[in-house]
């Protein structure tokens, strides 16, 4: 079996995390992802508040993507800490504070995202749902790149498979795994972006505020749901509730679905 799977295996490019290094800098594939996921917001929604009724300007934009990072790193960070490995920080608490070392949760960043975004809005009096559906459109290409950066690190591969899709990780033992990590690319990233691309320049979902929104997060959700049949689960983790499928990602998508949905049915037209 195990030869069978090395055989049909697709080869693993085995790109180099970091992209050069200068003395103690070392540039990595992971940080240039994370700055291009926020450059491109940064430029996309300054592209999308040229409409009649913009619910910000440009300078609001620039000062919120400092908001948003703060949001991505402190709740990312923390929702590592307390929903994939709370007894090991509970124990060295001194680690959860350790970002270099790894270990970051979409939906800690996620909850982090609203409460800044929330806070942002309130302290500049901007509608909160119309800017929060522009932030949506903007996020899946930074997914995108996370994803692919995750993919080059040999992190959070999937499962074990026979299927042609299958490659070999440097860190993933000797039999093929499912590239969970484009997966969720392609799905939770590209997709996703083309989706609420075409919702909000092509339809009038972006007259009603939160509606994006709500797509976005169900939008991501499921696809993370669905990716998670191929991902390898934490080690530490495992499957829970004594299943063989069921994981923490999983999860935690189910609140985001209701929270979407509440969005979606809570929305009025505003223009």
């Amino acid at each position: 079996m195990t030869e069978y799977l090395l055989f049909s295996a697709l080869a693993y490019p085995n790109i180099d995390p970091i992209i050069f290094e200068f003395g103690p800098l070392a540039i990595r594939w992971y940080s240039l992802a994370y700055l291009g996921g926020i450059l491109f917001a940064w430029f996309y929604m300054g592209r999308l508040i040229t409409t009649k009724k913009p619910p910000c300007t440009h300078e609001h934009i620039s000062d919120y993507i400092f908001w948003a990072m703060m949001g991505i790193i402190i709740g990312g960070r923390l929702g590592y800490v307390f929903f994939y490995n709370p007894n090991y920080y509970l124990h060295n608490i001194g680690d959860a504070f350790a970002v270099w070392d790894g270990g970051m949760s979409f939906h800690g960043g996620f909850i982090g995202v609203c409460i800044s975004t929330w806070i942002f809005t309130k302290k500049n009096k901007i509608p909160l749902f119309q800017f929060a559906d522009i932030v949506a459109c903007a996020s899946p290409i930074g997914l995108m790149l996370g994803r692919i950066a995750n993919f080059i690190n040999g992190e959070l591969y999937g499962r074990t498979t026979d299927s042609y899709f299958g490659m070999v990780f440097p860190n993933g033992g000797i039999e093929a795994r499912h590239p969970s990590q484009l997966y969720e690319a392609a799905l939770e990233g590209l997709m996703l972006f083309i989706v609420l691309y075409v919702l909000y320049n092509f339809t009038r979902a972006k007259y009603y505020a939160g509606c994006i929104t709500g797509i976005f997060i169900i939008g991501y959700a499921l696809a993370r749901t669905f990716v998670e049949q191929f991902r390898e689960p934490d080690s530490h983790i495992g499957f829970l509730f004594n299943t063989d499928m069921l994981t923490m990602g999983q999860v935690l998508n189910l609140p985001m679905v209701l929270f979407g949905l509440y969005l979606i049915f809570r929305v009025k037209k505003y223009i």
